[in-house]
C-alpha cells in the first residue's frame, strides 16, 4: 500500500477529510493502534488549500452546547424530580420516563467539558479520565435514549391495541428489567469510545479530545458504522414505526363509545408525534450524515468545497443528535403517562404541607400568647 503513490494519497485524503469530523469517524473501534502523523485532529494547519472550518466548528459546538446544557438541565432535573418525588404512583411507562430523564441529565451534565474545549479553540485542559468519560456519556445517552423511546412506543401499543394482554404482559418490574438490560447492553456497546482519550497534537502543540484518532482502518470503520446503524437505529426506529402504524388503526376502528376515552388516545398521538419529531431532526440526519461521511472518506475525487460542506455537516448534526436531551421533556409533558397529574399533586402536597407549617406556627404563637397571659396575670 506504501508503494502505490495513488493509494498514498487515497488515504492521506482520509485522513484529512476526517480530521475535523466527528468522533464517531475514529471512535468505534475495538483494537487499533495509533500512528502519529503530520496532521491535525482539528482542522488546524492542513496541508491542502481547503479553508479550515476550525472557527465555524469553535462557534457552533460551544453555542449548541451550551443551550443544551442549560435546556437539558432545567428540563430533564425539573420532570426526575416530579418523577421521583411521585414514584409512589409508578408504572411501566414511568419507569421508561424516569431512564430516560437520568440518560438525559447524566449526559447534559458532561456538555459543560465539550464547551470549554471549543471555548479553548481545541485545547483540552481537564484530563484523559474526563475526556473519555464526556465522549462515552454523550452515545450512552444516544442510543438510550433511542431505545427507551422504542420501549415507551411498544408498552403504548400494547396498552391500547391489546389492553386485556396489557394487564399481564407489561408490569412494572418488567420494564424494570427492560430498563436495565438496555443500560448493559448501551454501555457495553458504547464501550469502544473509552478506549482513546486525549492525545497531545505536535503540529498544533496542543492537548485534544473528542477528535479521531489517526492510522485506522477504513473498512473496519464502515462495517462498525453499519453494524451500530442497523442495531442501534434502524431495527428500534421500525420497530417504534410498526407500533404507531397499530396504534393510529386501533384509534381509527374505535367504536363510537370507546373513542370517548380520548385521554389514552390523546396521549398516544402526542407520544406519537413528539418521538417521529426527535428521530426526524435528532437521531436520522446524525446516522445518515455519519453514514455518508465515510463513503465520502472513501472517494479520491472529492473537491474542496465538497470536503468543507461534508465537516461542516458533520458539525451541525452531532449538535442535533446531541439536542434530543431537550426534546424528551416535552415527551414527559404532553404524552407521559399522568405526568401533569403527577405535577399538580405535587403542588397539592407541597401546598398543604406549607399549610400545615403555617398553622402549626399559628397555634404554637397563639398557645405562647396564652401563657405569657397566664404568666402576667
Amino acid at each position: 500500500m506504501h508503494s502505490n503513490p495513488e493509494s498514498t494519497e487515497s488515504s492521506q485524503q482520509c485522513k484529512q477529510q476526517c480530521e475535523t469530523g466527528h468522533e464517531l469517524c475514529g471512535r468505534i473501534k475495538l483494537q487499533t493502534h495509533m500512528e502519529p502523523v503530520n496532521l491535525t485532529l482539528g482542522g488546524e494547519g492542513n496541508s491542502t488549500d481547503c479553508p479550515s472550518i476550525d472557527d465555524f466548528r469553535n462557534q457552533v459546538y460551544s453555542t449548541a452546547y451550551s443551550l443544551i446544557t442549560v435546556l437539558g438541565l432545567v428540563g430533564n432535573g425539573f420532570a426526575l424530580a416530579v418523577l421521583i418525588r411521585t414514584y409512589r404512583q409508578s408504572s411501566p411507562f414511568h419507569v421508561y420516563m424516569l431512564n430516560l430523564a437520568l440518560s438525559d441529565l447524566l449526559c447534559v451534565m458532561t456538555l459543560p467539558l465539550r464547551v470549554l474545549y471549543y471555548v479553548n479553540k481545541g485545547q483540552w485542559n481537564q484530563g484523559d479520565f474526563l475526556c473519555r468519560i464526556s465522549s462515552y456519556a454523550l452515545y450512552v445517552n444516544l442510543y438510550c435514549s433511542i431505545y427507551f423511546m422504542a420501549a415507551m412506543s411498544i408498552t403504548r401499543f400494547l396498552a391500547i391495541v391489546f389492553p386485556v394482554q396489557n394487564m399481564r404482559l407489561v408490569t412494572e418490574n418488567r420494564a424494570r428489567l427492560a430498563c436495565g438490560a438496555i443500560w448493559l447492553f448501551t454501555c457495553l456497546s458504547s464501550s469502544p469510545f473509552l478506549m482513546s482519550g486525549q492525545h497531545f497534537d505536535q503540529v498544533s502543540n496542543k492537548t485534544k479530545c473528542f477528535e479521531p484518532p489517526r492510522g485506522q482502518s477504513l473498512h473496519k470503520l464502515v462495517m462498525l458504522n453499519y453494524l451500530s446503524l442497523v442495531i442501534g437505529f434502524v431495527l428500534p426506529f421500525l420497530t417504534i414505526l410498526l407500533c404507531y402504524t397499530g396504534i393510529v388503526r386501533a384509534l381509527l376502528s374505535r367504536t363510537h363509545a370507546a373513542r370517548r376515552q380520548r385521554d389514552t388516545g390523546g396521549k398516544a398521538i402526542r407520544m406519537i408525534v413528539i418521538v417521529l419529531f426527535t428521530f426526524l431532526v435528532s437521531f436520522m440526519p446524525y446516522h445518515v450524515q455519519r453514514t455518508l461521511h465515510l463513503s465520502f472518506l472513501s472517494r479520491t475525487d472529492t473537491t474542496c468545497s465538497e470536503k468543507v460542506a461534508m465537516q461542516k455537516s458533520v458539525v451541525v448534526t452531532l449538535s442535533l443528535a446531541a439536542a434530543n436531551s431537550c426534546f424528551d421533556p416535552l415527551l414527559y409533558f404532553f404524552s407521559g403517562e399522568g405526568f401533569r397529574s403527577r405535577l399538580s399533586s405535587l403542588r397539592h402536597s407541597v401546598g398543604s404541607t406549607r399549610h400545615h407549617g403555617s398553622r402549626l406556627k399559628t397555634i404554637a404563637g397563639s398557645e405562647s400568647g396564652e401563657n405569657h397571659q397566664l404568666k402576667t396575670s
